[in-house]
């Protein structure tokens, strides 16, 4: 009774398009639901996420559930998710992609989810890490374990979004590092983040963990920039 008043005074809005939801609705909209461009990249395990690290790291792994284009539908999820606070979205897309990671995971199985992690300044500055929903739907889902303490930021770095593609490379080789335990030691990491653009960032996250004896890196995104 009390969640009806709620609806009908402060009604719950898609997080894409926002327009008014369903009861049977839930953060997205049945019609964005419909509409979300899917990648399909875990059909193919020469897909263009895979590709982005060719020459650079050796991945098991790699693949974007979603196209991120500007002005998009995905676009204005991934700008909710990280700047307005709708953490749920992470956990739908989680919830989502997951289904279709486990035909991966009985292939190659993973052993921990690591989120892309956020500087101390920068957390506290946004109150969460956009892709923590995200890893965790996806740690649930797999039944494997989550950490977010392993791999960490070294130094803070202004908003990516606001960088050009040169912009978001420089300086980024030295940004990350790890700590290194024998818990840790021959694990397959499975590294998740928002968006897929350069790769510079998942790349330097990859060298970090590593570092850890017998480490092996699998990479998955919610979406990935057309380039």
């Amino acid at each position: 009774m009390i969640e009806s008043i709620k609806n009908l005074f402060f009604p719950k809005v898609c997080a894409s398009c926002h327009s008014i939801l369903m009861s049977n609705e839930n953060v997205l909209c049945t019609s964005c639901r419909h509409e979300m461009p899917l990648t399909q990249y875990y059909l193919d395990a020469n897909n263009e996420a895979v590709k982005k690290f060719y020459g650079k790291i050796e991945v098991e792994h790699a693949s974007a559930f979603l196209y991120f284009n500007k002005k998009g539908i995905v676009q204005e999820l991934i700008h909710n998710l990280k700047y307005r606070g709708y953490e749920e979205i992470g956990t739908v897309l989680g919830d989502w992609y997951v289904e279709d990671l486990k035909n991966i995971q009985t292939k190659t199985p993973f052993d921990v989810v690591i989120p892309v992690p956020l500087h101390r300044k920068k957390f506290r500055e946004r109150g969460y890490n956009q892709v923590a929903a995200f890893g965790n739907a996806l740690s649930k889902g797999l039944n494997i374990g989550y950490d977010d303490t392993v791999l960490f930021r070294k130094k803070y770095s202004k908003t990516q979004s606001k960088k050009n593609l040169l912009g978001r490379s420089e300086g980024i080789e030295n940004v990350f590092d790890v700590h290194i335990s024998e818990e840790y030691c021959n694990k397959h990491f499975l590294l998740v983040d928002d968006v897929l653009t350069t790769g510079a960032t998942l790349e330097a996250c990859s060298r970090a963990l590593l570092k850890i004896p017998g480490a092996k890196i699998s990479i998955v995104c919610m979406a990935m920039a057309n380039s």
